[in-house]
């Protein structure tokens, strides 16, 4: 269907040694990223620091960010594959959020 958006959250980790200004750099940087792709934000929730489950990149912990926004579902790929090129991303999961059509299993 042409024009169609969906609704998106990413969950990003950031590097925990970046300083406040580097740190809002970056998560105004991947708005600009979602933006340039068609997609609008529609919130971004700064988590804060917390501790991972596992080493990444020799850090033990992670600021995390949580955003959602829109975006035509063809376009993803090409933010995802944007993101992928910043080192200070130690991680980022998008998920697509549910259209209220939820299938229940009698199991």
């Amino acid at each position: 269907m042409a024009g169609e958006v969906r609704e998106y959250e990413m969950v990003y980790i950031l590097r925990p040694d970046l300083d406040e200004e580097g740190r809002q750099a970056k998560i105004a940087k991947v708005q600009q990223i979602i933006e340039s792709e068609t997609g609008g934000i529609q919130t971004t929730d700064e988590w804060g620091t917390r501790l991972l489950a596992y080493e990444i990149n020799h850090f033990r912990e992670g600021y995390y960010v949580l955003v959602t926004f829109t975006l035509p579902p063809d376009r993803v790929r090409k933010v995802e594959e944007r993101l992928s090129m910043d080192d200070a991303l130690l991680r980022y999961q998008t998920v697509r959020v549910s259209d209220n059509r939820v299938r229940v299993s009698d199991n």
